[in-house]
């Protein structure tokens, strides 16, 4: 099969590379689309280790049809149009995917849509729901919200009846995440978070925040978070060391600081928590209630200048890779 792949000057090229092996409860899947994701760029860059028995190959979701089925797989049959959460290969022509792991396409989603929704949306059903324990009538403050991840986590907010306060760096942004149903946007270029925040919930605080960028934010975070406040850190990009940690508001405030990635999840919690998306979300897809935000479809051989999009913060939603 082909694979983008990646040479000694970091440059993603296609080339020829091994089809995968299936086991007894895996699918082989003719991959259609792929999407891009801020731990491909840190792969490439050797900042974010492939996990023991994953493919080395980019791309950690996909949408496609089912070209194979192990012996012991029941509920997909060959044709079968799927997506789902990879722990590497996305950027090829075919994957194996645990049949647990898949996700059958709603009708009216295109491939293109459909391999917009696996990492972001279940990343957001994660960490707001499972570990951030959101709930209805309180409040999130979600940063960087017209990112992938952002975009997912606006729509189940609003769905799930809680009230979101959005960060963004341009009004651009912004307008997009008032009109998936954010409840309240902060221009983090011109204002400062913790202190709209305090305004917007009179003083009281956001319950859970869901936090990409780490050190630069946390002193403001904890500002930001009312009495059992939860912190999800999901990402560093502002970076991984705080200055002068004065740890006496977790004491004062009960606050929860939880650290959360996808990928290094065991399969067992990759299942799990697939089975909760199909319990929760995939039928507000049914529904149309929510729905994948697509930045931008690419050529994979274009992998090069999606990347490029997404290290230059250009996109709003997803950067989708078609394989064609």
């Amino acid at each position: 099969m082909k694979a983008v792949q990646l040479n000694k000057s970091k440059e993603l090229f296609i080339g020829k590379y091994p089809i995968p092996e299936i086991g007894e409860n895996d699918l082989l899947v003719k991959v259609q689309a792929t999407a891009i994701n801020r731990a491909d760029l840190l792969q490439k860059h050797g900042q974010y280790p492939v996990p023991k028995g994953a493919s080395p190959i980019l791309g950690l979701e996909m949408s496609g049809t089912v070209e194979k089925i192990g012996p012991k797989v029941t509920d997909y049959q060959i044709g079968d149009r799927v997506c789902g959460l990879l722990p590497g290969g996305g950027y090829a022509e075919y994957v194996s995917i645990p049949s647990e792991l898949a996700i059958s396409i709603p009708s009216h989603l295109s491939f293109e849509e459909a391999a917009a929704i696996p990492e972001v949306f279940l990343t957001a059903y994660l960490n707001l729901f499972e570990l951030g324990k959101l709930k209805e009538n309180e409040t999130v403050l979600i940063h960087a919200g017209a990112s992938g991840v952002g975009t997912a986590a606006i729509q189940l907010a609003k769905e799930f009846g809680a009230t979101s306060i959005v960060t963004a760096g341009s009004d651009e942004k912004l307008d997009a995440c008032s009109k998936l149903g954010a409840d309240h946007l902060i221009n983090y270029k011109n204002e400062d978070f913790a202190t709209e925040v305090e305004k917007i919930t009179n003083q009281v605080g956001a319950d859970v925040i869901l936090d990409f960028v780490g050190a630069s934010y946390f002193h403001q975070n904890l500002k930001s978070l009312n009495i059992n406040g939860r912190l999800i850190l999901i990402g560093t990009m502002g970076g991984v060391k705080v200055n002068d940690l004065n740890l006496l508001p977790l004491l004062t405030k009960r606050i929860s600081i939880v650290g959360s990635t996808l990928r290094s999840q065991t399969l067992s919690q990759k299942i799990h928590l697939t089975k909760q998306f199909k319990k929760n979300v995939l039928p507000l897809f049914h529904s149309q209630k929510v729905a994948p935000v697509i930045d931008s479809v690419m050529s994979w051989n274009e992998a090069n200048e999606a990347h490029l999009r997404m290290e230059s913060n250009l996109n709003i939603g997803k950067i989708v890779l078609k394989i064609d």
